[in-house]
């Protein structure tokens, strides 16, 4: 398994899990967030960004949750950002961080329900 963080400005290398980690969320919060995707987001963004990632059960744990609420003053948390997304999910399509906000919009008008967004 390999992490990114993706922005406007940049992203980060690709991080790479240890083979055969069991990515639950100790390890995501304790390795991937705290030894290594929040110090390359810092280099690469500075202190003031907004930080979304998707569903999966090790981003949505509460202990995770609640860390990045700590670190990150422009956290957009698990419960408000739609479970099945990949339209809105720059690290899996990254050409959508050009349209991101037409996305959202898109999103917020189907009401987190499915829609085709067109360029």
């Amino acid at each position: 398994m390999v992490s990114v963080a993706v922005s406007k400005l940049g992203c980060t290398n690709l991080i790479f899990v240890e083979p055969g980690a069991k990515i639950n969320g100790q390890y995501y919060r304790d390795v991937l967030l705290m030894q290594e995707l929040l110090p390359a987001i810092r280099i690469t963004a500075g202190d003031v960004f907004v930080s979304q990632q998707d569903n999966a059960p090790a981003h949505r744990a509460g202990f995770s949750v609640e860390l990045l609420r700590c670190e990150i003053s422009q956290f957009i948390s698990p419960g408000m950002w739609p479970a099945d997304s990949p339209d809105l999910n720059p690290p899996d399509y990254r050409m959508t961080i050009d349209q991101w906000r037409k996305r959202v919009e898109a999103c917020d008008h189907a009401e987190g329900g499915h829609f085709k967004h067109l360029p």
